[in-house]
């Protein structure tokens, strides 16, 4: 051995097991950061070639000041910094498990003349290490997942993905993939360093693997058992080590929460509806309408998976609560009404079950500067009605605002009943999967000659909207998978540095299910700590993040707490600590007292 360096590779191949982990950390970040980088830089490419056909030649400032391209790279840049810190603590935390665990090795090389610069060279180099294998496997990773993204936006979504580049390597994205991983480690290094440097040549001899400060008071027992004091304790005496775990859940739940801002502001710039047509049929002839036997002519035909219509009239004279006004109406079949709930279209307190059939209430569409509430009543002919619910936005405008407008949507016999109009103004057309051609012109055949078939099927953005949500849910499997894995690894590691100190209360008369208390109560207390920190920052973020993507480009929209994502997260934490308390509880339940007090 020419020099303390070469036990390096030594060392990790005897910790093999152990630096998984952290290696999988590493790779995490690489991956993640090489995947976002690369895709927003595939994503501009697209935008110019677009921007070059429609307007010749473009500079990259052009490119970058659209503003799909503003948006990519703030929402980049805005990851990137969270993937940077969420490794530092994972990483962070895996290190300093691992030096805990090595107390008595790095009191043996004090032993034999290392100095403690030299302590803390060793731990960073070693961190360094594993970045041989790490970054290589996240960069190509992310590159290999950025293609497969790529392919399935261009062949399977196609539609404005049709110019996206194929197997583009991006040169922002490897590097920014290479600094992450470098950056990361070597932040994470350097408070597990200075803690090993810590460790006196005393402690090798007296055979204490455990890195102990100075604990001026002891456990607390008035408002606990003492397992769960004890617990709470341990977990609290560290404070270094409380830091690093809480930080790993709190960003872990704040990465989690950013990630989920990105799938409601694609619902935002590709709106989904279950009543979206990919046919529509208009009459030229405002007057006259279209004839609702219509609706069962081409119900009947090839191709047709379902057929409804809407019926309109516009600037009638109506009163609101005394007040005279003008309003338009739109009748909706019951297929229509249906949609509305499943597109959860309807603000919270409005009861649609009252509008079906030959009521007297009805709909309006709403928005934040809209005066109209549930439970207003509107004179219309003489005959009065009641708003049984609101719409969130008006679907009728081109900015989802009503701009002072009272739209009203009633039943199809409301609205027959009401102003004595049976022809439709809109007939949709929702056809099958296998319509062909032929039945197309079959259906356009039987139309009148001042009736127009318009076909929006190339205006459809659901494989869009399910390519963007798809490749967020993975970004967000992948995020929870690596959080209970860090999770349960660090608590077990944490456990394990102390696993003599658990030999020894074993030894004085406490039982197996104390002990498991004991380590439940640790688990728990960094999960409480992290959940609420990560809660309360991760809310505050999305917010920021919401009102970036979406709010300031969505007039209409307005923020509500993301309880779903904010549910998920949370119960992935919950596991994680269950799965961590109960992995080293059962090694411990398997060993003899004697073994585990001689446990190294």
């Amino acid at each position: 051995m020419k020099s303390y360096l070469s036990l390096i590779p030594i060392s990790a191949k005897v910790h093999k097991r152990q630096n998984r982990m952290t290696i999988l950390c590493i790779i995490f970040s690489v991956f993640l950061v090489t995947a976002i980088f690369s895709m927003a830089e595939m994503g501009i490419r697209m935008e110019q070639t677009r921007l070059v056909n429609k307007h010749g030649d473009l500079t990259l400032q052009d490119i970058i000041s659209s503003t799909t391209g503003q948006t990519l790279c703030i929402t980049a840049i805005v990851f990137f910094v969270l993937v940077l810190s969420a490794g530092v603590l994972m990483i962070s935390s895996s290190i300093n498990s691992s030096v805990t665990q090595r107390t008595k090795f790095f009191g043996m090389m004090r032993c034999i003349g290392m100095s403690k610069q030299q302590i803390i060279h060793f731990v960073k180099l070693e961190a360094l290490h594993w970045c041989k294998t790490a970054i290589p496997i996240g960069v190509t990773l992310g590159i290999v997942i950025t293609w497969g993204l790529c392919a399935v936006l261009r062949f399977l979504v196609g539609e404005e993905f049709s110019d996206i580049p194929l197997f583009g390597i991006s040169i922002a994205g490897i590097i920014s993939g290479m600094i992450v991983g470098i950056a990361a480690v070597l932040l994470a290094a350097r408070t597990p360093a200075k803690r090993a440097a810590k460790v006196s040549p005393v402690t090798a001899a007296s055979g204490n693997s455990e890195i102990t400060g100075n604990r001026n008071h002891g456990a607390k027992f008035h408002l606990f058992k003492i397992e769960t004091a004890l617990g709470i304790h341990h977990a609290a005496a560290a404070k270094k080590t409380l830091i690093l775990m809480t930080g790993s859940f709190a960003l872990s739940i704040i990465l989690f929460l950013s990630f989920s801002v990105l799938v409601e502001f694609v619902g935002y710039i590709m709106p989904q509806s279950a009543a979206t047509a990919d046919m529509n049929i208009s009459s030229g002839d405002v007057l006259s309408g279209i004839d609702r036997g219509l609706l069962d002519t081409i119900g009947a035909m090839d191709g047709v998976k379902r057929i409804f219509g809407r019926r309109s009239v516009f600037n009638i004279p109506a009163q609101l609560n005394s007040n005279a006004v003008e309003l338009d109406m739109i009748s909706y079949d019951d297929f229509d009404l249906d949609c509305l709930v499943k597109d959860d279209m309807l603000k919270k307190g409005s009861d649609i079950s009252k509008v079906y059939g030959n009521s007297p209430y009805v709909l309006a569409t709403w928005d934040k500067g809209s005066s109209l509430e549930i439970g207003d009543k509107l004179l219309i002919a003489d005959e009065e009605f009641e708003i049984a619910g609101l719409l969130k936005y008006d679907p009728f405008s081109s900015d989802g605002l009503t701009n002072g407008q009272i739209t009203l949507i009633t039943s199809g016999d409301t609205f027959i009943r009401l102003t004595g109009i049976t022809d439709y103004s809109l007939i949709m057309i929702q056809t099958t999967s296998d319509i062909t051609d032929e039945d197309v012109t079959a259906i356009r055949d039987v139309l009148d000659h001042d009736c127009t078939l318009n076909d929006l099927r190339g205006q459809r953005t659901s494989g869009t909207y399910l390519a963007f949500v798809s490749c967020i849910y993975a970004f967000l499997a992948m995020i929870a998978l690596v959080t209970v894995l860090n999770i349960v690894n660090s608590i077990s590691m944490s456990v394990s540095s102390k696993i003599k100190s658990y030999g020894a209360m074993r030894a004085v008369g406490m039982s197996e299910h104390q002990i498991t208390k004991m380590i439940a109560a640790e688990a728990f207390t960094y999960a409480l700590l992290g959940g609420l920190i990560g809660s309360i920052v991760g809310l505050i973020l999305y917010r920021l993040l919401y009102n970036v993507l979406i709010g300031a480009h969505f007039g209409y929209a307005i923020w509500s707490l993301p309880t779903i994502p904010l549910g998920i997260i949370l119960l992935f934490v919950c596991m994680a600590a269950i799965i961590a308390a109960y992995i080293p509880a059962k090694r411990i339940h398997n060993m003899a007292i004697a073994e585990t007090i001689n446990e190294l």
